[in-house]
């Protein structure tokens, strides 16, 4: 898919360096405050975005079926030289529609969304909102990391306002279950993260 997916524009020229910049902190530095909230293993977890697979890796080892979608060549390249050694499904597909994991028929017990719902509009947010919900087991838990900021050259990225995501995760049926944020992990000025967890039906 690379580039041609809406939001993917320049992830592909700049692998490499993004590649470095992902690995170079931890999934528990990224997802620290979240980590009680999410289902303890075996679960079946999808990381939509998941970029290098640092973070499905991280939790294939703690003992989890983990699918790793990513719509970008390139970084889905270095994630499968990289995290060689570890049981991952990688899948190109991308949001909003996800056409491959909504035909398959797959429901999840956990979902991240790291560093990947600012790069949809409206539209496209509000749709992806009701495809992710649509893949959520019963009882699963959505984890949402949303980067607000400024925008790098070359990026499509929109400023997603929380209460909007909030709304949109009621009309799908889904419980907030926390609500907090943290300082940019890389320290760029004007970067904050909000993190969000829901809980399906």
């Amino acid at each position: 898919m690379n580039d041609t997916v809406a939001g993917t524009q320049g992830y592909g020229a700049d692998a490499d360096a993004l590649a470095e910049q992902y690995e170079g902190v931890t999934f528990e530095e990224v997802h620290g405050a979240l980590l009680h909230l999410y289902p303890a293993p075996p679960a079946r977890v999808l990381d939509l975005g998941a970029g290098t697979g640092r973070d499905a890796a991280a939790l294939a080892r703690l003992g989890h079926t983990v699918t790793a979608v990513e719509p970008t060549a390139e970084l889905r390249g270095h994630g499968e030289r990289l995290h060689a050694d570890t049981a991952l499904t990688w899948l190109d597909d991308a949001l909003p529609d996800l056409p491959g994991l909504a035909a398959s028929g797959e429901r999840f017990d956990l979902i991240l969304i790291t560093a990947v719902w600012m790069h949809l509009d409206a539209a496209e947010r509000a749709r992806g909102m009701r495809t992710v919900a649509a893949l959520l087991a019963p009882g699963a838990t959505l984890a949402m990391t949303v980067r607000s900021g400024p925008v790098p050259p070359g990026r499509r990225m929109f400023d997603v306002p929380e209460p909007e995501t909030l709304a949109l995760a009621a009309r799908a049926g889904l419980r907030l279950t926390h609500r907090g944020g943290r300082p940019d992990l890389h320290g760029r000025a004007g970067v904050h993260w909000s993190e969000l967890v829901f809980t399906a039906p």
